[in-house]
């Protein structure tokens, strides 16, 4: 999941979770059904600024999967890309 095109890493953290909570929802799962998570940052020393958005999304501890946050080199525009596998609950 990825929202190239947004200004900033915040704004792009936010449209990237939104869209992947609307996945998930049609998916039959939801933030609860998490089971992984990996989170891709073009400026890995943006992680700290990812994480406000992220932690306010993901709501109490009991919905936090298990989560890697790796910097690498996405297309141009693109701040941050997040990979998940989730059940269905």
């Amino acid at each position: 999941m990825t929202a190239q095109g947004s200004d900033g890493i915040l704004s792009q953290t936010q449209n990237t979770l939104d869209e992947l909570n609307r996945i998930l929802e049609q998916a039959g799962s939801g933030k609860a059904g998490l089971l992984q998570a990996t989170v891709y940052l073009s400026n890995v020393k943006q992680k700290l600024e990812m994480d406000t958005i992220w932690i306010d999304w993901i709501g109490p501890e009991e919905n936090w999967p298990q989560r890697a946050c790796v910097g690498v080199d996405l297309d141009e525009g693109c701040l941050i890309e997040i990979v998940v596998t989730a059940k269905v609950i």
